[in-house]
């Protein structure tokens, strides 16, 4: 496997048009760590984690990959988007086709994407057309095709929103097991007591600047900024 962790954030910046999104920011992303990054609606956390993927371009700064295989080789990563985004193809082809997008060997795809199916309770599945699915059942689709990839880092923009709580816990389930797998997570959410379950490390965002960043256990029991007190105690920003 190659490694090209850490992910470091070097006074990243973007703006739309007039509107600053993210002000400079330097992070750090480390191998192996979860990592939920928290902040009511505008603050800029989907912003941040497309620059992290590279799906934008910061105006200022830098996105680095350090790892020793970084100079060598494209970074394995994987994004899974708040709305599943599929194809009008069956569950099993829409795994297959992200394995041919990175180059996988034909011959390995049908394996690999059926091994991610069965990880995610789809296996069933397979061949059923993968819009005619329910929102929780695309979202496991759209994990068991990141998966497939066994990415280095997963990014993950709120993938819990507006599923059921048993939609939600099978989600959680899937992303503890890409952890435990390898694979470095990092997510945004709205909800608090999902960050308190997967998280190791939080990001507090406000008006797109990080306004703290600690250990789960840390920012929960003592929050270090009036904001992040604030934003904890239910109260609007």
């Amino acid at each position: 496997m190659t490694e090209c962790l850490p992910l470091d954030l070097e006074g990243v910046a973007f703006a739309r048009g007039s509107r600053i999104i993210l002000e400079p920011t330097t992070l750090r992303f480390e191998q192996g760590r979860r990592t939920i990054i928290l902040g009511p609606n505008g603050a800029g956390k989907s912003v941040l984690l497309r620059l992290c993927h590279g799906l934008l371009r910061p105006d200022r700064g830098h996105v680095r990959w350090r790892g020793p295989a970084a100079a060598v080789a494209p970074p394995r990563q994987a994004m899974v988007f708040q709305r599943p985004i599929l194809l009008r193809r069956s569950v099993l082809a829409n795994v297959t086709y992200g394995l041919a997008l990175h180059g996988v060997p034909r011959r390995q795809r049908p394996r690999r994407a059926r091994a991610a199916l069965e990880r995610v309770g789809l296996a069933a599945f397979a061949g059923r057309p993968a819009r005619v699915l329910s929102v929780g059942e695309q979202q496991r689709t759209a994990l068991a095709r990141a998966w497939a990839l066994e990415p280095e880092i997963l990014f993950l923009d709120e993938p819990t929103a507006s599923l059921d709580p048993a939609a939600t816990r099978l989600i959680e389930a899937a992303i503890v097991d890409i952890h435990r797998a390898g694979t470095t997570i990092v997510m945004t959410t709205h909800d608090l007591g999902q960050a308190r379950r997967l998280a190791d490390i939080i990001i507090f965002l406000h008006r797109g600047r990080v306004i703290e960043q600690a250990a789960v256990d840390d920012f929960f029991t003592a929050p270090r900024s009036a904001e992040a007190a604030a934003f904890l105690g239910g109260n609007l920003l």
